[in-house]
């Protein structure tokens, strides 16, 4: 019982088979090698620490921005602590905050961890209106137990509107 077919038909359709294998194996590998920088994982602050992130590795880090913790330095730098009701991760950034940004509200920060374990954002995403939070932040906190969205009493009175 041999492996090379008979027909010849079928010889040069397993040749032309062969030959194509190898090529398409190396493009698939090329296209996720040059792709590897390109993904970025989503974190909480637990996740993060629990998961060892190593340092430069480019990630999203997502959670509340803590009361009190929103530092503004001269010249653009701002540092502020991402809190997940588990661990805290200390964020510094360079640059505008969106609009939008506040304490206590969710955002997501891309970025990096450095050594020390403080996350240098890049870019800072904050939520565009009162009841929105970023999909990933209200599916971590969900699963933590901490979601405090739609859904899980009456909505807190603010002093600012009629209860």
């Amino acid at each position: 019982m041999s492996f090379w077919p008979k027909s010849r038909k079928a010889r040069r359709r397993l040749t032309i088979l062969l030959a194509i294998a190898p090529v398409l194996a190396l493009a698939v590998g090329l296209a996720l090698y040059g792709m590897r920088d390109a993904i970025s994982l989503f974190y909480t602050p637990a996740q993060a620490q629990e998961a060892k992130v190593p340092a430069g590795r480019k990630v999203q880090l997502g959670g509340l921005v803590q009361a009190g913790s929103v530092v503004k330095h001269p010249g653009g730098d701002v540092e502020f602590v991402v809190a997940d009701h588990k661990a805290t991760a200390l964020v510094k950034f360079h640059g505008d905050l969106p609009d939008l940004f506040r304490e206590g509200q969710g955002i997501v920060a891309q970025g990096t961890f450095d050594e020390s374990g403080v996350f240098i954002a890049k870019q800072v995403l904050a939520k565009h209106d009162e009841r929105y939070m970023p999909r990933e932040v209200s599916k971590a906190l969900k699963e933590q137990g901490e979601w405090r969205g739609e859904g899980s009493g009456p909505p807190a009175y603010d002093g600012k509107t009629a209860p």
